[in-house]
């Protein structure tokens, strides 16, 4: 590969960390309360990605901070017994982090919730830089936050990959000018990230040490 990968920015949910079923549990929750019995696991999956104030303003646009309150007191309370790291990612991180690559989450969740993930799987001593929905005016596919922690890091676009579960990471690293890289195991499935021509696809995580150079 022609491209010389000095930095790594990945997106939290879905990528480093298993929330699956917590953010599947958590929609159901806030959903079915609102419209009992209408949103089964299936039907939340299109939520999954965006900013929680794009997925629930087409549907009731004068509660939504009321669904958003609901859910994220949900989400906190259950997010320790839910959440576990993928398999392979603390491993791979660690070694980017040893081989001296500039790391950086690049999130749509706030704040408060990226942080107790990175806690809670031990991979907060890796990132330095952490962007979320609490320090841009656009989130993911807008350019602006990858822009925010290339600018943290003191990097340019040609030297980073953005690695995302969602098209909105897909696209947010295009619409950068970044190396865009989606993962096999999004919730979304293959099929879905592809669509959206990423430059590669992971299988695992460590695949990712052999596209920046690692061996």
């Amino acid at each position: 590969m022609s491209r010389k990968f000095t930095t790594v920015l990945f997106d939290l949910d879905g990528t480093l960390i298993d929330t699956n079923e917590l953010i599947i549990s958590s929609f159901l929750h806030t959903l079915n309360h609102y419209f009992p019995d209408q949103y089964g696991r299936e039907d939340v999956l299109p939520f999954m990605g965006p900013t929680l104030h794009e997925s629930f303003s087409p549907l009731l646009p004068d509660k939504v901070e009321e669904m958003i309150e609901r859910y994220r007191t949900y989400n906190i309370a259950n997010h320790d017994e839910l959440v576990t790291e993928f398999e392979g990612v603390f491993e791979t991180v660690k070694t980017l982090h040893e081989k001296g690559f500039k790391l950086a989450i690049v999130s749509t969740k706030n704040r408060f919730v990226v942080l107790k993930g990175l806690k809670l799987t031990k991979l907060d001593q890796f990132f330095d830089v952490v962007i979320t929905l609490d320090e841009v005016e656009h989130a993911k596919p807008h350019p602006e936050p990858i822009e925010k922690a290339l600018a943290q890091l003191g990097s340019s676009k040609e030297e980073a990959i953005m690695i995302g579960d969602n098209h909105h990471d897909i696209l947010g690293a295009k619409n950068a000018g970044v190396f865009a890289v989606g993962v096999e195991w999004s919730a979304k499935g293959r099929a879905h990230l592809e669509q959206y021509e990423p430059d590669a696809i992971l299988e695992t995580m460590p695949d990712l040490l052999k596209i920046v150079g690692v061996e």
